[in-house]
């Protein structure tokens, strides 16, 4: 394997790019209208143009993308992750084309693609699965059939789109009275995302947390799962923080769900980079929710526990060559990482998109911090791709110091031009539950449906306005007489005004 062509954008097709150029392959970038000047394009060794800058007409065509990689000579081509990352027909048209496809068979894509078949495979492997329909309901089944069913699964329940994922086509039902309107409604919009409108029913476990666990499977039979990802703090069901190892994980707890995981993986034959994904109750029990036939966006926090390089790992599956990784190690974690996902979204304008120009970037560094970015400064963020403009990760011996890195980074974090969520995840980081690990799928809808809009102040406005705050306050109790000098006002002020002025000020000094 010599030459890869990346079938990608963004950070995903640069992070493939430095494990290619580690390991001394050649890499072929693609690109849209849109992404001319993208920074992947340049990073590449050769780069050709695919369309227009509608995915549907430049990254979707897979007819393109096989022709540009005869075209450069490439024996292989990693998908990433989103577009045809998880499409059986890629994987098919790169088999039939001599092309090596960097991830799994089109048949086990194809398997675990469908949430009815993947539940029916984790059932005949013997894992748990969640109470629901084995079958998919089409649109042909009458009214009182799918109450009938309802019934016997019990509310509250989800209706699921069969091709779903990401919470498209799907639907939360509390009572009888809102089922047949949520199965109309997830319908429509799984024909419209996935051309597939079939769903089923699934019960609604409360306030479950996810986890997930990353696994590699190679063409000798051996599966190898890794220390499990925390993945629930989701908004609208996409995740937004991800952290390994899980705070709420026993040894014990994380080695059956490891095991079942991976006999999840044998069940279908499953080869190279994929994550199998759980629903955790209160009381301890997990559910088998879905399989992810790819690499996933959170995969960074697995390597910054492991050491390891996933992408590497992929590529030589890809060649053929057996995992020579101790699975005993591969479930022990070194440390603590989170990831933050970091959007062009304005956080106060309900996270609606915010493209447009990077007139300024100043992005963080330091111990434990990891940033995978596919931007620049002046480069145009898109209106056509998925928002994320990076991924920021920090690690530490500890949650509470990765926890801290991570405060720190969003610090340093200067993103001018557009807008970003990373005000949003300044107050996220700071808010108790987070800090105790207390948390759940929904917790964060609740709590960004509790603020009533309020905006997010950027990062390190709310310092300084408490710090403005403190010095008119010490100021006040100087001209009274409560305090004879500065440092006996200082000892008046609550801790966190005192602590907001002296941040206050080292940032000042900096700036000067």
């Amino acid at each position: 394997m010599t030459t890869i062509l990346i079938a990608n954008r963004g950070e995903i097709a640069i992070r493939i790019m430095r494990a290619c150029r580690d390991m001394g392959i050649r890499t072929v970038a693609v690109y849209s209208d849109a992404d001319r000047k993208a920074p992947h394009v340049r990073y590449a060794d050769e780069a050709y143009h695919i369309g227009p800058s509608p995915a549907a007409e430049s990254y979707l065509r897979i007819d393109t993308l096989i022709a540009v990689a005869r075209r450069a000579g490439a024996d292989a081509i990693h998908p990433g992750y989103g577009f045809l990352a998880e499409n059986e027909d890629f994987s098919r048209a790169c088999r039939d084309a001599g092309i090596a496809f960097i991830g799994p068979t089109p048949e086990a894509i194809e398997k675990m693609g469908s949430k009815t078949a993947a539940r029916a495979s984790a059932i005949a492997a013997g894992v748990p699965v969640v109470p629901g329909t084995e079958d998919a309901l089409p649109d042909t089944t009458p009214d009182d059939e799918l109450v009938t069913i309802a019934r016997t699964i019990g509310y509250p329940l989800l209706v699921k789109a069969v091709a779903g994922g990401g919470g498209k086509g799907m639907r939360v039902v509390n009572v009888e009275g809102e089922l047949l309107n949520a199965v109309r409604v997830a319908r429509s919009e799984a024909g419209a995302a996935f051309g597939d409108s079939a769903v089923f029913f699934e019960r609604r476990i409360v306030h479950p947390r996810h986890i997930e666990i990353q696994l590699l499977g190679d063409h000798h039979g051996t599966v190898i799962p890794f220390v499990e990802r925390e993945c629930s703090v989701q908004r609208r069901h996409q995740k937004v923080i991800e952290e390994s190892p899980s705070p709420v994980l026993t040894p014990d707890l994380r080695t059956r769900i490891a095991h079942d995981a991976a006999a999840v993986a044998r069940t279908v034959g499953y080869t190279n980079a994929g994550t199998i994904e759980f629903l955790l109750d209160a009381s301890g029990r997990y559910y088998f929710l879905e399989m992810n036939t790819r690499l996933q966006v959170e995969h960074p926090v697995t390597e910054m526990v492991t050491g390891l390089d996933l992408v590497e790992w992929q590529i030589r599956i890809a060649r053929g060559e057996p995992l020579t990784i101790d699975p005993a190690e591969a479930l022990r974690p070194r440390g603590h990482a989170i990831e933050l996902r970091v959007y062009a979204e304005d956080p106060d304008n309900r996270f609606l998109p915010s493209p447009g120009r990077i007139h300024t970037l100043r992005p963080p560094s330091g111990p434990g911090i990891r940033r995978d970015s596919g931007v620049e400064e002046g480069f145009d963020v898109p209106i056509f791709y998925d928002s994320m403009i990076s991924k920021l990760v920090a690690w530490g011996s500890t949650r509470e110091q990765a926890t801290a890195r991570l405060r720190r980074a969003l610090s340093e974090y200067d993103v001018r031009g557009i807008k970003t969520t990373i005000p949003f995840f300044v107050w996220m980081l700071e808010h108790d539950d987070f800090r105790r690990a207390n948390f759940h799928t929904t917790y964060l809808d609740e709590l960004l449906s509790a603020r009533n809009g309020q905006p997010f102040a950027p990062p390190g406005q709310a310092d300084e306005d408490l710090a403005a705050m403190a010095v008119a306050v010490r100021a006040f109790l100087m001209a009274r007489g409560a305090a004879g000098t500065s440092a006996q006002a200082s000892e008046t002020l609550p801790a966190s005004a005192s602590s907001a002025w002296r941040r206050a000020a080292r940032r000042a000094a900096l700036r000067s």
